[in-house]
């Protein structure tokens, strides 16, 4: 049934993407006194936009990125040469 390898790219414009939205929401919950880091591993976790703030409209910025896309990005950041 599934025997073949599957494949998952992201285009480089969209990771572009992605890590301003990151970047934007990664701000605005510095901003609010929170743990950005914390806050936005709980949505990746989650799918949960409460962990995000709606300051800066963050909550809405970060709803735009796809989750597999932005873990595949992570990934192949922390593993790249």
């Amino acid at each position: 049934m599934y025997d073949k390898t599957m494949t998952f790219t992201v285009p480089d414009d969209k990771e572009l993407e992605m890590h301003r939205i990151l970047t934007e929401v990664y701000d605005a919950l510095k901003q609010k006194g929170y743990n950005p880091i914390s806050q936005i591993v709980g949505y990746i976790l989650s799918e949960d936009p409460t962990y995000i703030t709606t300051h800066n409209n963050a909550r809405s910025l970060i709803r735009k990125i796809d989750r597999d896309e932005l873990l595949q990005a992570m990934v192949k950041s922390y593993l790249a040469d």
